[in-house]
């Protein structure tokens, strides 16, 4: 799937909810995009407040999660990109909240 510059410019997110199974961003022109939540072991393994306490980033190119440690960018969520952290990351991050 490819995408033109001008749709890539065009996603900026304006809001972001975090479900039980999904992350779901609200784009400026009106789409919703949802990806499921495994994509993200951060938010994953995140407690409810933790995963609603985010923040948009780089006017509305990427959302950060101060309490999980995690950016995910607007593009790479068009773009059917999940997380690329290795297990072995996301192991030490496990083993430290514990």
């Amino acid at each position: 799937m490819s995408f033109s510059v001008i749709e890539m410019h065009a996603a900026v997110a304006q809001h972001v909810a975090v479900t039980e199974d999904s992350l779901v961003i609200d784009l400026i022109d009106g789409r919703t995009v949802s990806v499921p939540l495994a994509w993200y072991p951060r938010l994953l393994h995140g407690q409810p407040e933790e995963r609603n306490h985010w923040r948009i980033i780089g006017q509305g190119e990427g959302i950060h999660w101060p309490d999980l440690d995690e950016d995910i960018s607007v593009e790479n969520i068009l773009l059917g990109q999940p997380s690329g952290e290795s297990q072995r990351s996301l192991g030490r991050w496990l083993e430290a909240r514990s």
